[in-house]
């Protein structure tokens, strides 16, 4: 089970109470955090913060944007105050202009107890960093109280405030580090000062109103659409009536990145300057279709969401293999990039992508287990667990309690990138943090500055705007119209007068009926009640979600949760060194009619399993189409942006892991080491004569070894025989401390 879930997954009617009450959800979070600190004394002073972080995040509003953002901050902290007092490890904000900012700092004695220093000062720059972050959050009382439960009960005193370290306090540095980040985050280009508000932002399109069914076709089309709620209670349980959400964080492209390539960004202007890392191209656009509408790239990536929303059907019988054995193991080069592409990559009757699945579980060498279960209830656990919600901890979040599960499987070996020694609980947080807080906080500025830019509408308006227009599949039926939505027979069809919607008085025939899950109108008690799939009017569908939130608060394209999980997954295969996860599979259980918390089920327990990080994400991704968040469209470019966020997060950092080891790297130095990868011993050509050094470093920063050699021919032999296995970084450098080679290599 995947543990990292088990603060948080509560059987349904537990869960239920997350609608009831503000007050009830408090006790809910107070009953996650007991359970938080339970075996606190086996984790690392940054797991523990990590949790209750995670926990902050859940009674807070749902913004991913705001949370990779604060997952990343505390990350940094805590990965300086470790790196200050390593030798070969690079601070990234202590002592270093970061983002325009410059955090001073001018050296603090190194201590007799690095372990407990380290520790004082990521308990107080931590505790001082979210008490401020936390401050107007809706569960503010509460979290702020488990910061400081959790910061008294590691032995410290929320009275002392000093921030001059100057004396050797390594709780007045705490403070101080503290107290630097919450400046710069006042002027990181967040607007954290104004809760995170829009400046310029303004929604071309007015309100979905959805306590009624009315005319959808004033709209743009190709625009996102605001909605209006009666009461909307955000994926964090949290309730707000009459409210019409505002776009979440379209001008986040601004905001200083952990490791986007600033120099390649693109500011483009849709109404405001949008920063854009990755220019990717724009989403399709409604065509005038004169016929076959589904030819139309935007009229079939829509129509798909409407089929797949037709497999939620507890009563249908369909039934599918959902272990590795049958899904799964998608490569990259097979995502499509053409209209054509997408049609073979996507089943659009059947559901699902072109994943094949795996032969063998590597770790055992077996073949995977087969479990068959029903589609419906299959997409509908899908759908509800990777929305995170209503327990959520936002995307970036679910994939730090992903990465704890991974760092407790008692088959995990704590080495980093999977070779060399094995490091301690605290080095491996602090590391593991920042590299996948680095790429959830570059992912959420990548994707929501595209979202800012292009503006791209959700399902739940593009169908119901189709709908109302009619049908763009014939000419000489009724309700033909160009914007109209393909007919597709069995699934989308044109009400005649013997059809039981056709009305009392025959006042909906010619209009477009979807064969789709009917929606929150179905249900009047979650706890016994099914919507189920039937016939409705086109212009009623909804999405499989909340009829209270429905739909996230800002512009589909790309996926956020395609890019989030992409680039989690890149970071934790290369962590670990290995693309599975241990001992070849993750799993989360699910009970039957204990999960699903909008509606009953599902009708019978199943294990949600993953061989790979990747198809982890992917099927991340096929959940969201499933649940009707997003078409395709939005899927692949947020996929390919998190693929490359990922591998960038995770080379920045291993950079700063062995800094300043490399700080006086020379870019033109020249020697030839050969055989790579190597064994017992390792040659060196170089032109150099003279007295020099050779250094193997370990990607985790350590020096591996120190060797003075007389380098006197072309070439010279190195005996390696005491180095295990691993990757390395190989620095030869003159007496006088020049460097005369730098290359990464391997010992097999």
């Amino acid at each position: 089970m995947l543990l990292g879930r088990l603060y948080v997954r509560f059987n349904k009617s537990s869960r239920a109470m997350l609608y009831s009450t503000i007050g009830m959800k408090r006790i809910v979070v107070l009953l996650i955090l007991l359970t938080s600190f339970v075996g606190k004394g086996q984790q690392s002073v940054a797991r523990q913060w990590n949790e209750v972080l995670l926990n902050a995040i859940r009674m807070d509003f749902a913004r991913p944007t705001v949370h990779a953002r604060n997952l990343y901050h505390t990350a940094v902290l805590m990965y300086d105050a470790w790196a200050i007092f390593d030798s070969a490890a690079e601070t990234i904000f202590l002592g270093k202009e970061y983002g325009g900012y410059n955090c001073r700092f001018e050296g603090i004695p190194q201590p007799q107890d690095r372990d407990a220093a380290r520790q004082e000062i990521i308990n107080y720059a931590v505790y001082r960093l979210l008490r401020h972050r936390f401050e107007n959050s809706p569960g503010a009382e509460a979290s702020i109280g488990n910061f400081t439960t959790l910061f008294q009960s590691n032995g410290y005193d929320i009275e002392f405030t000093s921030t001059d370290y100057g004396n050797g306090s390594y709780a007045a540095l705490g403070n101080y580090l503290g107290e630097q980040m919450i400046a710069f985050g006042l002027q990181d280009g967040a607007n954290e000062q104004l809760e995170y508000g829009n400046v310029f932002y303004e929604p071309s399109n007015p309100p979905l109103v959805l306590a009624e069914y009315q005319d959808p076709t004033d709209i743009d089309p190709n625009r996102w659409q605001p909605l209006s709620f009666d009461l909307f209670v955000d994926q964090s349980g949290n309730i707000v009536p009459l409210a019409i959400p505002s776009f979440l964080s379209p001008e986040w492209g601004s905001v200083v990145p952990f490791d986007l390539n600033t120099s390649s960004i693109s500011i483009k202007n849709n109404g405001f300057d949008s920063y854009l890392y990755y220019d990717i191209p724009q989403p399709p656009l409604i065509q005038n279709s004169t016929s076959v509408g589904i030819d139309d790239p935007y009229k079939w990536h829509f129509a798909l969401v409407a089929a797949w929303s037709a497999h939620l059907d507890p009563n249908d019988p369909t039934e599918m293999d959902i272990s590795p054995a049958s899904l799964g193991n998608v490569n990259i080069n097979d995502y499509p990039s053409s209209f054509e592409e997408y049609k073979a990559f996507y089943d659009f009757r059947d559901g699902g992508d072109v994943g094949k699945g795996h032969e063998i579980n590597p770790n055992t060498n077996l073949p995977y287990a087969p479990q068959i279960v029903k589609r419906s209830d299959y997409a509908r656990v899908l759908a509800e667990f990777w929305a995170d919600g209503p327990d959520s901890e936002t995307p970036p979040g679910h994939w730090f309690t992903i990465l704890n599960y991974v760092s407790d499987h008692p088959e995990i070996n704590k080495k980093f990138g999977g070779v060399g020694r094995e490091i301690n609980d605290l080095e491996w947080d602090v590391k593991a943090y920042l590299i996948l807080g680095g790429a959830m906080h570059d992912a959420a500025i990548a994707a929501w500055g595209i979202k800012g830019y292009y503006d791209y509408i959700r399902p739940i308006s593009a169908i119901r705007y189709m709908a109302g227009k009619g049908q763009s599949t014939d000419p000489d039926l009724p309700s033909f119209a160009p914007h109209g939505i393909p007919l597709i027979p069995g699934l989308i069809e044109v009400i005649d007068a013997s059809d039981p919607l056709a009305g009392s008085e025959g006042e909906n025939i010619n209009k477009i009926k979807i064969y789709t899950w009917k929606g929150p109108d179905y249900i009047d008690d979650p706890q016994t009640d099914t919507a189920g799939v039937g016939w409705i009017l086109g212009t009623e569908w909804w999405p499989y979600q909340r009829g209270t939130f429905v739909t996230p608060p800002f512009a589909g394209y790309v996926s956020g949760h395609s890019t989030f999980s992409r680039a989690a997954a890149e970071v934790l295969t290369l962590l670990t060194g290995d693309p599975f996860f241990p001992g070849g599979m993750g799993t989360f259980d699910i009970d039957a009619n204990e999960f699903l918390v909008f509606e009953e089920g599902p009708t019978e327990n199943l294990t949600l399993q993953w061989a790979t990080y990747r198809d982890a994400s992917d099927q991340t991704s096929l959940s969201r189409i499933w649940g009707g968040i997003h078409p395709p469209i939005d899927d692949i470019p947020g996929r390919l942006i998190g693929d490359h966020v990922g591998k960038q997060s995770f080379a920045k950092a291993q950079e700063l892991f062995i800094g300043k080891a490399l700080e006086t790297f020379k870019e033109n130095a020249k020697a030839i080491i050969f055989p790579l990868p190597f064994q017992q011993q390792m040659n060196i050509a170089t032109d150099f004569r003279g007295k020099c050094n050779v250094r193997l470093y370990g990607l985790d920063g350590r020096l591996a070894l120190s060797k003075n050699l007389e380098l006197n021919s072309l070439i010279t032999e190195i005996n390696l025989s005491s180095i295990i296995s691993g990757l390395y970084v190989f620095l030869v450098t003159d007496a006088n401390n020049n460097i005369i080679h730098q290359q990464k290599v391997v010992k097999n």
